[in-house]
């Protein structure tokens, strides 16, 4: 993944023409933190994992970026994801940097107690670096909004209370109404304008979500309000299909009892990989990274690709999606809604002013709009991929800002 986004980087600093200085400043990470963190658990004896912080820029504002709690995090993973938010910010034109943190540990294994000691082990092994100026973490994968309940707890415990040290937290401790919704609905948002400029409409296609979690639930049900047909989704229990459509109540509520995907009346059941397959007009990969992999990118069937997740696509399936004519709307872009709401949750802390829904939602409607434009302007100026062409708007803006500073040139 690291590789890919560097790919994509140098690419948009050739098209730019900017100079080799300009580069080492854009690709390196500020500042990487790695931590040791000593917790005792439930049964006494005390188990030690590693912490990880990134801080990729923060030229154009605070360094901003989840927090993961996966068994693959690691050094090289969380400073490719911090490099994305760097751009994933730009594009969005929110003030922010990028950043991304994580623990390895397979947060399924721990208690509600040790997850709590874990991460308020974390947070007191990090503080010195984060701030609501400075970084602001918000959840990832294996986190959620208790986890940032937690955070805010144990940064507070030294700095005093501090809500807009993390978004994506509780709405009791200032979190922000839409926010759990939007990376999802960011998502969808673009699935339809693609849908749009491809010369069909939402009400005529039929989509398919890979990872029915946060992102793909939110993603499927703002589809469907917009009139698409939502045929097939999946997570890590399996996965559905009915060609007819899915009934999305019935699913959300059979998850929110805690059942099983497979457990919906009226669907079939597939292998997970299978939906990546599926004849569909939209896809939306919104699991983990690296799913669409040179070996099945041939078979992939949608016309439009959205990388819901981070970097679920490799370079190598990229490159073949490209020359099929598929579109594909990148990651950078396609959930820049989650860190948008975010922008929104952290500017009501700062304010101490609590926005109603309507209005979270209208303004992120419009923000993930112009970014869509702007992209969809320069690839259809240079004939460049909708990637390229979000790559370049993006690392032109940090470059821009970080001339401005006097960093280089």
């Amino acid at each position: 993944m690291l590789d890919g986004t560097i790919a994509s980087v140098d690419a948009a600093i050739r098209s730019l023409n900017l100079e080799d200085d300009m580069r080492a400043v854009l690709v390196e990470p500020w500042r990487e933190i790695q931590v040791a963190l000593p917790v005792r658990m439930d049964d006494g004896n005390v188990r030690v994992f590693r912490g990880y912080r990134s801080q990729h820029n923060a030229a154009r504002g605070p360094y901003k970026g989840g927090i993961r709690y996966h068994p693959n995090v690691g050094l090289d993973h969380v400073r490719a994801l911090g490099m994305l938010m760097t751009w994933k910010t730009a594009l969005a034109d929110v003030p922010f940097g990028g950043a991304k943190g994580g623990i390895s540990v397979d947060p399924k294994e721990l208690s509600t107690h040790e997850l709590n000691r874990l991460t308020r082990r974390y947070t007191l092994s990090m503080h010195h670096v984060l701030g609501v100026n400075r970084d602001i973490p918000a959840p990832d994968l294996g986190t959620s909004a208790q986890t940032m309940a937690w955070i805010m707890d144990a940064y507070g415990s030294i700095h005093g209370h501090t809500p807009g040290i993390v978004t994506g937290k509780p709405i009791e401790l200032g979190g922000s109404l839409g926010r759990a919704e939007a990376p999802g609905r960011g998502a969808a948002i673009v699935a339809c304008r693609a849908i749009v400029d491809g010369g069909s409409t939402p009400e005529q296609s039929t989509v398919a979500v890979q990872g029915y979690g946060a992102v793909g639930s939110a993603a499927a049900r703002t589809m469907s309000d917009n009139g698409a047909r939502v045929i097939a989704v999946s997570n890590v229990d399996g996965a559905v299909i009915n060609t007819s459509g899915l009934d999305l109540d019935e699913l959300d509520r059979i998850i929110g009892e805690g059942g099983s995907i497979s457990d919906i009346t009226d669907a079939d059941q597939l292998e997970n990989h299978e939906l990546l397959e599926l004849e569909c007009d939209v896809l939306i990969p919104a699991a983990i990274e690296d799913v669409i992999t040179t070996r099945n990118a041939p078979n992939v069937r949608a016309g439009i690709i959205v990388e819901g997740a981070n970097r679920p696509i490799t370079s190598g399936a990229d490159q073949i999606l490209v020359d099929a004519k598929k579109t594909v709307i990148p990651d950078i872009l396609a959930n820049a809604g989650g860190v948008i709401a975010s922008y929104f949750e952290w500017a009501q802390n700062i304010q101490v002013f609590k926005w109603e829904l309507e209005r979270v939602n209208r303004e992120l409607d419009q923000l993930i709009n112009r970014a869509y434009d702007i992209t969809r302007e320069q690839a259809g100026r240079t004939g460049s991929t909708m990637r390229e062409a979000a790559f370049h708007v993006a690392v032109g803006r940090v470059a821009e800002t970080i001339k401005i500073r006097g960093y280089v040139g």
